[in-house]
């Protein structure tokens, strides 16, 4: 019957993987390779000698001497484990992302365009890199990806320059993302798991991150394509709304308040991020009411405005697919982890390759070519360090930057490559090293100041 698991595991990864080839969307191989990996787990349930419990990290005592309803009682206990640790990150990722779109109902990213007041390539390169680098670790770095080309779009008008400067974009937001606890789901992931701690992470994971994103910018600096002055109009309206820019510092503040709200009470993020949503909602409701009356005053013929709450247009607005796609993947990879199949992995993997850094780098440059919210979730199942070892860190680094290496290997890559049209082989020839350098580069840094923590 393990086999048979294996299997399915197996060809439901790869269904994940050719997502654009076999034009499915993930999240429909992710649900139904979790349905059925616990449907055989549950009909097999007898012939396993094992079974791992993951709430205290270690093989159920005399498993194989139960009998059938205890056995299959041991299941659910996991099951509903698993489907709680799995919610905490789901309902952290539906308040970041409400809060997102309440943002750009009152077109708060707008205001990032006010920034942008030169013409110089060289100079726009930098601006939209630390721009990048700075939200990602904030908002996530397929929001901040979003946020970016759509200025992009409105900056830039020649093609070709548009492409390079996307690219960048995806190489940068994704460095950004890596040493936030907020900036990437994998990171989230980590964090919430107690794998990580937000504070941790960022000390040892800014710096790589850091050096991944410059090395990239500094040697594409030198390119032609960022020579010169750009010919697009800058002097465009900076929002539609007036609440645009609070909103936007109010949204951000409240993001970045869940950490400390974490550190400070110690209950899970999704409850600091549930908190900071509902300050964010007072907000927007009372906003708009305000701005139904001016309407009414005005004798503007606005019936819909009263009725039309931000926070239920920006609920209707959530990547409902993305969230289907992690229940789905997550709880695919807690039913390998409950047969222990993920630890022989790791086992295997430990023997074959003795060198961790090697290992970890591996995921890195794996994560461009399979998703790495399933590396990250088997990565967690195959190593049992303490909190805030520097294997997690590296993990999270690895996990974050490495899926730069291609234009599908991350979320801020494929937002991009729709937003852009960008060519997978375009990507592949022109972006992919500047990826790769940066990443390799990072890791050097990681390692290097690692052992230096260590050993003095």
């Amino acid at each position: 019957m393990e086999t048979i698991i294996i299997i399915v595991f197996l060809a439901g990864y790869l269904a994940i993987t050719l997502e654009h080839n076999l034009k499915i969307d993930k999240l429909i191989p992710a649900l139904a390779m979790m349905a059925i990996l616990w449907a055989l787990i549950a009909l097999g349930i007898d012939g396993y000698e094992n079974w791992f419990d993951s709430a205290k990290q270690g093989l159920v005592s005399g498993f194989s001497d139960l009998g059938h309803l205890d056995r299959m009682h041991i299941m659910e206990e996991s099951l509903l484990h698993h489907l709680g640790k799995t919610a905490e990150i789901l309902f952290f990722l539906l308040g970041a992302m409400t809060i997102v779109e309440i943002i750009d109902y009152f077109d708060g990213f707008a205001t990032i365009k006010g920034f942008i007041k030169t013409k110089k390539k060289s100079k726009l390169l930098w601006l939209f890199s630390i721009l990048a680098f700075i939200l990602s670790a904030i908002i996530d770095n397929l929001t901040a990806t979003i946020v970016l080309i759509t200025i992009l779009q409105k900056v830039i008008k020649d093609r070709e320059t548009k492409l390079w400067f996307a690219g960048m974009i995806v190489i940068t937001a994704n460095a950004g993302g890596a040493w936030s606890p907020i900036g990437d789901v994998t990171t989230t992931m980590l964090w919430i798991a107690n794998k990580v701690s937000a504070g941790q992470l960022v000390i040892h994971v800014l710096l790589p991150s850091l050096v991944c994103m410059l090395v990239p910018v500094l040697i594409a600096g030198r390119f032609k394509v960022f020579k010169g002055l750009i010919d697009g109009d800058l002097d465009d309206e900076i929002s539609k709304s007036k609440y645009g820019a609070t909103m936007l510092y109010l949204g951000l503040g409240a993001i970045l308040f869940v950490p400390i709200f974490k550190t400070a009470t110690h209950l899970p993020p999704y409850v600091g991020m549930m908190l900071s949503l509902a300050v964010v909602a007072t907000f927007a409701e009372i906003y708009s009411n305000k701005k139904f009356n001016i309407s009414s005053v005005e004798g503007e013929d606005d019936d819909n405005a009263g009725h039309h709450s931000p926070v239920h247009h920006s609920l209707s607005k959530i990547e409902l697919p993305s969230i289907l796609f992690f229940l789905g993947i997550l709880l695919a990879v807690a039913a390998m982890e409950s047969l222990g199949i993920l630890f022989n992995a790791a086992g295997a993997l430990n023997e074959a390759i003795p060198n961790t850094d090697i290992v970890v780098m591996l995921f890195g440059v794996g994560s461009a070519v399979i998703d790495n919210v399933p590396l990250v979730a088997a990565s967690m199942g195959m190593f049992s360090e303490p909190m805030d070892s520097p294997l997690w860190h590296f993990i999270a680094y690895s996990a974050g930057t490495g899926g730069s290496m291609l234009i599908i290997g991350s979320a801020a890559g494929v937002v991009a490559m729709g937003m852009e049209k960008i060519d997978f082989f375009w990507y592949l020839k022109k972006i992919a090293w500047l990826a790769l350098v940066g990443f390799v580069s990072g890791a050097l840094i990681f390692i290097l100041l690692r052992d230096f923590v260590l050993h003095g």
